[in-house]
Order: C-alpha cells, then sequence, then structure tokens
C-alpha cells in the first residue's frame, strides 16, 4: 500500500492552481496512465482540490487493473469523485457521457521488460494516442493534454546547453533505441492532427528526468537507483563514468506545471517540463547522500574518456516561465529528502 501525498505537496500544489480550477467546477475529467507515476500525482492533487475547492468535478480513471490500484490507493480508489474504468489504452470500451477534459497520460515504461519488447511499446504509445483521441472527439472535450517526453528531440547536441522546443531534433528511424522517442512523436503529430480537425485544444507537455514520490527505485531511473543504495547505507553504483549531464524536477511542480498548462496554456502550444538546472551523474549521486546525510561510498562503473563530450539531457524551460509564469519550487536537495520522507511511510 503506497502512502499518500504529503500534506505539504498537495498544498503547494493547491496554492500554486488554485486560480485555474473555476472552469472545472460540476465538469467530468478522463484520464490515462492515472496509476502510475504521473497519474499518482495528477490523481492525487485533483482529489485534494477538489475537496478543498468544493468544485463538485469527477474522474474517470483508466486502468486495467482496477484491483491493484484500489489495493494500491484506496485513498485515491475510494475517493467519491474518483471511478475506475478498466481497459487497455489500445482498445478500451468508451465510458459514456461528456468529458470535457482528458489527459492522456499513459505509457509504461518502468518496466524491465519494456526495451525487450519494442513493437509493443511502440503500439501502446500510438494506438494508444488515437484511441484516446478518437473518445475525445467525440465525448465533447475541449481541452486536451497529452504527457510527451524530451526524447522526441533525440541526442542533444554537443553544442547545446539547454534544449528549446523549437529544436526539431534527429531521430533515427531505423534506431530500435528511439522507439519509445518515434512513438511519442508520431502521438504528438496526431495530436495536432485532432486538434485541426475537431477543434479540441490539444496541449503538449514534452517531460524530462522527474523526482518524488511514486518513482520506483528499482527500475532505469539513475535518481532512484541513487536513493535506494543510499536508503540501504551504499554504496552508491553509477553504471557509467559520471559524466552525463541531466536536470531533476520535483513531482509536485510535475502536478502545478501539467495542471497550469492544461488549463493555462493556448491551444496547441508545446512546452518542455522540468528543471532547467544541469547536473552531472557522479554530482548527483553526492548530492543525494548529502541530501539524506549518508556517508555513502559512490562507486563508478567507468572512467571518463579523455576529451569526450558529456551527453546532456536538460531543457530550457523559457516557455513555462514566459508564457504561464511558472518555475520550479521545490530544490533537488528538497525534492531527494521529500522523496525518502515518503519512502519511508510505506506500512512495513
Amino acid at each position: 500500500m503506497a502512502p499518500p501525498l504529503s500534506q505539504v505537496d498537495l498544498d503547494l500544489i493547491l496554492d500554486k492552481t488554485r486560480d485555474l480550477w473555476s472552469e472545472m467546477r460540476n465538469r467530468r475529467i478522463f484520464i490515462t496512465g492515472g496509476t502510475g507515476f504521473f497519474g499518482g500525482w495528477l490523481v492525487g492533487s485533483f482529489v485534494h482540490v477538489n475537496r478543498c475547492l468544493g468544485l463538485n468535478a469527477r474522474a474517470t480513471i483508466l486502468t486495467r487493473r482496477p484491483a491493484e490500484f484500489a489495493r494500491k490507493c484506496p485513498h485515491l480508489a475510494f475517493d467519491p469523485a474518483i471511478t475506475l474504468h478498466t481497459g487497455d489504452v489500445r482498445d478500451f470500451a468508451y465510458p459514456d457521457g461528456d468529458f470535457e477534459v482528458v489527459i492522456h497520460a499513459a505509457t509504461e515504461t518502468t518496466s524491465r521488460e519494456a526495451p525487450q519488447r519494442p513493437l509493443e511499446l511502440l503500439k501502446t504509445i500510438v494506438q494508444g494516442t488515437e484511441r484516446v483521441l478518437r473518445f475525445a472527439a467525440g465525448h465533447s472535450t475541449s481541452k486536451f493534454l497529452f504527457t510527451s517526453s524530451g526524447a522526441v528531440y533525440g541526442p542533444q547536441p554537443a553544442s547545446m546547453s539547454h534544449i528549446p522546443e523549437d529544436y526539431a531534433g534527429a531521430l533515427d528511424p531505423l534506431d530500435g533505441v528511439t522507439d519509445y522517442a518515434r512513438g511519442k512523436r508520431s502521438a504528438e503529430s496526431m495530436c495536432a492532427t485532432y486538434a485541426k480537425e475537431y477543434g479540441i485544444e490539444c496541449k503538449i507537455a514534452r517531460c524530462f528526468a522527474l523526482v518524488g514520490p511514486y518513482l520506483p527505485l528499482d527500475a532505469h531511473f539513475a535518481i532512484g537507483n541513487f536513493i535506494r543504495d543510499a536508503m540501504r547505507g551504499g554504496p552508491i553504483e553509477v553504471r557509467g563514468d559520471g559524466t552525463p549531464m541531466r536536470s531533476y524536477m520535483y513531482a509536485a511542480d510535475l502536478a502545478i506545471w501539467l495542471w497550469t498548462i492544461l488549463l493555462k496554456a493556448s491551444p496547441s502550444q508545446v512546452f518542455n517540463v522540468g528543471s532547467d538546472q544541469p547536473i552531472s551523474i557522479l554530482e548527483l549521486a553526492h548530492a543525494v547522500c548529502d541530501a539524506i546525510g549518508v556517508p555513502a561510498t559512490v562507486r563508478v562503473a567507468n572512467k571518463p574518456r579523455p576529451a569526450a563530450q558529456a551527453q546532456s539531457y536538460v531543457p530550457a524551460t523559457t516557455s513555462a516561465q514566459q508564457a504561464l509564469g511558472l518555475k520550479c519550487e521545490v530544490s533537488l536537495q528538497d525534492a531527494i529528502r521529500r522523496t525518502v520522507a515518503w519512502h519511508r511511510s510505506q506500512p512495513a
């Protein structure tokens, strides 16, 4: 059973989005991916805001495993404003009625099997997005949010410190490693086509690296693995040479940004979602130790190659800052501490 999100985080989300929710009063919202990392924060913050502001809004959550979600998050699954709708994003039966808002946040990227099943991953992204868009087009949806990924840009050029939204990117269509990115890129194009054809306000959030409660500590996320290792007392294992540059946004900020993009951004706008503060993977490992306050050893698997250019994955967030007034409210150090506190509060 996963513990609820902290009151501090939920109140922060409410405080930063309070003025955006009036149009949601008495409305219905449909969310895919509502049982994953993004979904835990979207559904959790929706329930909190809905209750505090008395919106009388309702949310229907698409899930393949409703009983599992109910066991994991009973505080969400059994909230009177929440309805669980069973189905796969690629072929789910459409629930009845109008849904003024749709959030498509479904894509399984945390399982270890995903890289070994590239065709299924690609089909899930593309077919799932079209299925959800068709649903939106036929159920009076006015606002649609698609959670895409910074992976759509392809490798970040060495000369570019931060990736802006107008960077066209360069994905190799024959490189199987980029199946996830190509799927997201195709899904974005589909959103644009449906927006033009049906007049839906499609907003696209290209999300970068994140940290926070609900992020798995045993998947392919470096910061999650580092937090796990540090909580065990170390050592922290850096699998590469520690030189890649990343940046990390706390999940409460993610929720603030996603709700703001959905409810405030102009139609057909694209925003990078993430922190613009770069940190190397090696620096990140030490930052985790410092934040948790443990003297864990950091072990680096490989030595940096002389004169090699460090790989980067860091967004420019000027568009979100200027158009929507957004910024990261929670520092990386505080984000790590909050994540650890949440994991330590889980029932034994």
